[in-house]
């Protein structure tokens, strides 16, 4: 690059900063950099909606600071007419803040059922494979603080348990691979994060289905604002969730504790031995050890259903438990111990 081209790109990265003088923006980049704290390559989802322009002004900001290089990709479902010309409309104004945006696609037949679920596995696909061909181990998302209280409704609803109402985590692995998902908004709420999307780019996606009442997220953001009225505000809400955080991490302990002290791994046959003791625990540290057991040996990405778990649970409380198979997972009496190895499936 020559030094006429270097000066103008500096000038422009020295534009780009200069939005953290404004102290509103400061603050939230300062909650974003203290919540990443990752200084390797990165790869960032942007969709276009103002929490996604949001991540990416803000992850400019902080590759331009800790002189890192990050890729970012806008996923293309086509599910919509407009959705090709606003990948483009999007790239076009990210390159104004220096960001060079690939779009993938999602070509082929799209399903009639389950579109949002079907559109976030092929989301998170299509992003894991670009991440894997440019070796980076950090993928970020724009998820925030009212997705996290969305989801938590929902889960609700869904009657989940204590460790599935607080399961949308700052950093997990993607299905085991070696990628880190990490959600460094989700301390931060969808107005800071609006606020960021209007001052630097004055324009942001509007997205129809955010406001389509045939998907439940919808209905459920519905709620939240109905509760809000009724003085269920986002304090409260956070800080039941994080009473509930608390009350997780003690139960982890005690399902760590059981998984040391009552069982025993034998590598060479891939099998877990769970003594008497293991079932003399309360249910959820008895559910939780046995769901990691068993997505563990049977080597699935999510864990099995809790209804098929406490069905499993019960079985083995009867003296006429002999062998069952669940997960991927061979589950057997012996004596007074349990065994649960991989089952095997043979290809004839």
């Amino acid at each position: 690059m020559n030094r006429k081209n270097l000066s103008a790109l500096k000038k422009n990265h020295k534009k780009i900063l200069s939005q953290l003088n404004k102290k509103k923006i400061y603050k939230i980049y300062n909650e974003f950099s203290s919540s990443l704290k990752v200084k390797e390559d990165l790869a960032v989802a942007v969709s276009g909606g103002p929490d996604s322009l949001a991540l990416a002004y803000l992850t400019k900001c902080y590759s331009l600071k800790n002189k890192i290089k990050v890729k970012y990709f806008i996923v293309n479902h086509k599910l919509r007419k407009e959705a090709t010309s606003e990948a483009e409309i999007v790239k076009k104004i990210l390159r104004k803040i220096d960001i060079q945006c690939t779009v993938l696609n999602w070509n082929g037949k799209k399903p009639s059922k389950n579109i949002q679920a079907a559109a976030r596995d092929k989301r998170y696909s299509l992003l894991a494979n670009e991440c894997k061909k440019n070796n980076i181990k950090y993928l970020l998302l724009g998820h925030h603080l009212n997705d996290f209280f969305e989801n938590f409704l929902i889960r609700i609803v869904r009657g989940s348990g204590l460790n599935g109402l607080i399961s949308l985590g700052k950093n997990t692995k993607y299905r085991g691979q070696d990628l880190n998902v990490i959600r460094p908004l989700l301390n931060l709420e969808k107005k800071d994060l609006l606020y960021v999307s209007k001052e630097v780019f004055s324009f942001f996606v509007k997205d129809p289905s955010n406001t389509n009442e045939d998907y439940k997220r919808t209905r459920i953001r519905n709620l939240l604002h109905s509760l809000e009225k009724e003085g269920l505000d986002v304090k409260k809400l956070k800080l039941t969730i994080n009473n509930l955080k608390d009350s997780d991490k003690s139960i982890k302990f005690y399902v760590d504790k059981n998984l040391k002290k009552n069982t025993f791994f034998s590598n060479k046959n891939n099998t877990y031995i769970l003594n008497y003791n293991f079932f003399e625990q309360s249910h959820e540290i008895i559910f939780r050890s046995l769901t990691n057991i068993i997505q563990r040996v049977g080597k699935k990405y999510y864990p099995v259903r809790g209804k098929s778990i406490n069905e499993l649970i019960e079985k083995i409380n009867k003296k006429s438990f002999n062998k069952v198979t669940l997960g991927g997972c061979f589950i057997e009496r012996a004596h007074e111990t349990t065994l649960i190895s991989q089952e095997i499936s043979y290809k004839v």
